[in-house]
């Protein structure tokens, strides 16, 4: 260290202040001074909306949509690459969360929830979508035609999964107003929705983008491709999860490595399964949620400690989902599609969401109105946003559109999903204590094992 300190200054003079050295136009340090400023920002902003008893992470989300575009100096391929990585380091997170001691009694209906629901709820609001944009064209069209079905259930897919910081936050709100079953059940269904959306936008995605197939083998093609994705993923992913807990009982020592630790191997698993054609976000998810699950040698080495060392982290990936997303938004082209982002928002609150839990009721240990608050609980957050930008990148692939159509679409997506994660936290977050009430719930005596800290 001593050696490189005085190469890193003489080559800092030589450089002048390295101040010829530019990312997205502008200088490192203006750069580095503008990202320190939003971070430091948005603490503030967490504060204030705690405050208000809001997710913190909606507070962001509008704090990147008011900054000023001049300081938007991501571009957007750096802006993709790191929604890759931080939809595969918060998935990791989420398989560590992932207690199966916790869902005893209740797995077979919170997978059915967790796969089924995603497909169920994409399903019927793309449908709506299309209804609702087909109905009020200059909504969306610029001349060129209303919205395509396909290009609606698009837009269906990046919202067909809850999201786990952002449940986890609230449910710490109505911690001792909810029975604790219910709580792990919202826990492990708002964790485990995340791969089964992301496979299913891709399924969505091969399905609208592929010509001179015929659609029968273009749908059997996609189902191997589906089946091929989780088949992979998981194998994957269970296999890391053995070597990570060899290395965990060999090669680590001290708690301080844990985080390294956690970072080497979830970005091993999301890189391998990818490279050998499976899911890597879903491998990232078993792999944690294969640690979350086991015992080690070393007694200073949990679940609990994994968690607690990546919990830093995880909550700076989701900041930065968030705040990078705000900042990407365009105020202009946001505001002539609000009234469709709220209907749409309505749609999947009110109808897609309720209906696709009650349709699983059959298989409920819970009661209708426990089943009820489940379905009040699909809150959106960072996954959604981080799908919306990858689906942006596959708008202009849609069959049977033009580049200038394609290009409008994007626009227009990207501020409804902005609308419809907006609203979604801001009502459901607010009402869910008031909901608690009017359902007569209350939490039990016992309680249950105290939950992984909330995201911000």
């Amino acid at each position: 260290m001593s050696a490189a300190l005085p190469l890193l200054l003489a080559t800092a003079s030589a450089d002048d202040g390295a101040s010829t050295l530019l990312v997205h136009g502008q200088p490192l340090p203006v750069v580095l001074v503008v990202i320190g400023l939003l971070l430091v920002a948005t603490l503030a902003i967490r504060r204030f909306s705690v405050r208000l008893g809001t997710p913190a992470i909606l507070g962001v989300l509008l704090f990147g949509l008011l900054v000023p575009e001049r300081y938007a100096l991501f571009h957007p391929t750096t802006i993709a690459n790191m929604h890759t990585v931080g939809l595969s380091m918060l998935l990791f997170y989420a398989g560590l969360q992932t207690r199966l001691r916790t869902i005893r009694g209740f797995l077979e209906y919170g997978l059915a929830l967790a796969i089924g629901g995603v497909v169920l709820s994409s399903l019927l609001l793309g449908l709506m979508i299309w209804a609702a944009l087909t109905m009020t064209p200059s909504g969306i069209e610029a001349g060129q035609g209303p919205i395509p079905l396909a290009v609606a259930m698009l837009i269906a897919a990046c919202l067909g999964s809850t999201d786990a910081g952002a449940t986890l936050s609230v449910l710490e709100q109505v911690r001792d107003r909810m029975p604790s079953r219910l709580r792990h059940l919202l826990e492990f269904e708002s964790s485990l929705n995340d791969p089964s959306a992301i496979l299913f936008l891709g399924v969505v995605l091969g399905l609208v983008s592929k010509t001179g197939v015929a659609p029968d083998r273009l749908l059997l093609e996609e189902a191997r491709l589906f089946i091929q994705n989780i088949g992979s993923g998981v194998l994957i992913g269970v296999v890391l999860g053995y070597v990570c807990r060899f290395c965990l009982n060999r090669l680590v020592q001290l708690r301080e490595q844990l985080l390294l630790f956690s970072l080497a191997f979830a970005a091993i698993a999301y890189g391998a399964s990818t490279i050998l054609g499976g899911s890597g976000f879903l491998s990232a998810y078993v792999t944690g949620l294969f640690l979350a699950n086991h015992t080690y040698a070393n007694p200073e080495i949990s679940p609990v400690a994994l968690r607690d060392v990546l919990a830093p982290f995880n909550t700076l990936m989701e900041v930065l989902i968030f705040l990078v997303f705000g900042l990407a938004t365009s105020l202009t082209q946001l505001l002539p599609v609000i009234p469709i982002g709220v209907l749409v928002a309505l749609a999947m609150m009110l109808v897609a969401r309720p209906l696709s839990v009650l349709a699983f009721q059959p298989l409920s240990p819970f009661s209708l109105r426990e089943s009820l608050l489940v379905a009040w609980c699909g809150l959106r957050g960072a996954v959604p946003l981080a799908l919306a930008l990858e689906m942006l990148h596959q708008i202009p692939s849609v069959i049977g559109l033009g580049p200038g159509v394609a290009e409008t679409l994007a626009g227009k997506v990207e501020g409804i999903v902005f609308t419809v994660v907006v609203i979604n936290l801001l009502l459901q977050g607010l009402s869910l204590p008031w909901v608690c009430r009017s359902l007569g719930l209350s939490g039990d005596a016992l309680g249950g094992p105290a939950p992984a800290a909330p995201l911000p």
